[in-house]
């Protein structure tokens, strides 16, 4: 058995990665495990929306910090994480989650009329309803991101699965195919696995696990600019619609937020379902957006870990000297959720809002 290091973390998607870089900037020792490739479990994709918006204005706030640390980010690495086209917002919620926007002057969120709406997404079909512009919203890099954290962790990043975790001396103990290992805290990022591990530690967690489906286009002609897009209106016949841009803006990747439920080991039922909720894709872009080419050229599958109070849910529970960080919609804030993972584990604890009574991130 080694001491390795000040901090394990199992996982090594987008939050994992942010823990990791916020843990050694402050000079910790970290060692990262992953069983695959990093960022191709949850975070998998060419690009995901960054948005202000939420139902819960405490996440406002704190997606105002992390398009901060984007850009920090950014400045750092001399890299575009997120591109500056903005974000647009269709349909009742939309509108209802502007008062929280307006909170924050910094964010410059607003209601466009018709005309703005064509000028900002010429692909869109005519549209007749409320619609907000979040200016400082944008569709993530998603693989510019995590090579740059992968580059950070560089060869502290272990290739092999965890096995099963432990209190251990005043510390946790970790076990793979072929190491045992000893460290002084714990943070788990691993998301379908997050709530198996935590079973070792005696703590249960919630998720409500499922898998959706997201769905590509090309652009028949190259904008100037390529906002993401939220619509919830049914206007176009399908509400709960998502889009973001590839980060060449070559393609637009779209997914309804409708999840196909699926058991606790991971194991789905209704295998059609996951086949309908691409065509049901294809059918929206038909219907409400012109300027994409109609044949799909690129999918991906991804797991859905919601939180009972709601779909941007998210908490950080704690065992010991061990962290495990659940929930749904986590890349655009990130940045934060490093922040504070490596806050828990300087303080011992977990700082409001992030403990699961707060039910941070919960509907209405």
């Amino acid at each position: 058995m080694t001491n390795t290091s000040d901090v394990a973390i199992i996982g090594a998607g987008i939050v994992g990665l942010s823990a990791a870089h916020a843990l050694l900037a402050r000079g910790a020792s970290v060692t990262v495990y992953e069983s695959g490739r990093p960022g191709l479990g949850q975070s998998a994709g060419q690009s995901r929306i960054f948005r202000h918006a939420h139902d819960d204005p405490r996440l406002v706030g704190l997606a105002v910090r992390a398009r901060r640390q984007w850009r920090e980010w950014e400045d750092a690495w001399g890299v575009r994480l997120v591109s500056e086209d903005g974000g647009l917002a269709l349909g009742p919620s939309a509108v209802r989650r502007l008062p929280h926007l307006e909170d924050h002057p910094e964010i410059g969120a607003r209601l466009v009329d018709g005309d703005e709406l064509r000028s900002l997404l010429p692909i869109l079909a005519p549209y007749d309803g409320g619609a907000v512009f979040d200016p400082g919203g944008g569709s993530i890099a998603t693989r510019t991101a995590i090579e740059q954290l992968a580059g950070v962790v560089g060869d502290r990043l272990v290739d092999e699965q965890v096995i099963t975790v432990r209190d251990h001396a005043g510390g946790v103990e970790v076990r793979t195919p072929t190491t045992v290992s000893t460290h002084g805290a714990l943070v788990v990022c691993a998301g379908r696995g997050t709530a198996a591990l935590a079973r070792a530690l005696s703590v249960a967690i919630p998720v409500e696990l499922g898998a959706h489906v997201r769905v590509s286009y090309a652009l028949r002609e190259a904008p100037e600019r390529l906002p993401t897009l939220q619509d919830s209106s049914g206007f176009f016949g399908t509400a709960g619609v998502y889009a973001a841009a590839y980060p060449d803006r070559s393609a637009f990747g779209l997914g309804l937020s409708d999840s196909v439920s699926a058991h606790d080991d991971g194991a789905i039922d209704d295998v059609d379902a996951l086949a309908a909720s691409a065509t049901n894709a294809d059918a929206y872009v038909s219907r409400a957006l012109p300027g994409l080419a109609q044949d799909p050229i690129g999918i991906v599958h991804c797991w859905v870990t919601q939180l009972p109070w709601g779909e941007d849910g998210v908490a950080i529970w704690q065992s010991g000297n061990s962290y495990l960080l659940a929930g749904h919609n986590l890349f655009k804030h990130a940045p934060v959720l490093g922040e504070t993972l490596a806050d828990c584990v300087a303080a011992g604890a977990v700082p409001e809002p992030f403990r699961p009574a707060d039910r941070l991130g919960r509907d209405g």
